[in-house]
């Protein structure tokens, strides 16, 4: 008996419940280091968010904060 097969009673079910664990690790690994592509990020900013966050921060001038906020209006 190998450790990954739960057994001959078990059968598909076993690899079922494995590939759900593997899928959650990895879902988990993905949020905790904060992987911004990841499809399940709940905290989406919008565009203007990220406009703001820039002025805010002195990356841009209040003439191209203006400007890029009229463009995505």
């Amino acid at each position: 008996m190998h450790w990954w097969n739960f057994g001959c009673s078990a059968g598909w079910l076993g690899y079922l419940i494995w590939f759900l664990i593997l899928f959650l690790v990895v879902f988990f690994l993905l949020r905790l280091f904060g992987v911004s592509s990841c499809p399940f990020t709940l905290n989406k900013e919008s565009p203007l968010d990220i406009l703001k966050r820039r002025y805010a921060g002195g990356e841009i001038t209040k003439e191209e904060f203006e400007r890029m906020k009229k463009d995505i209006e």
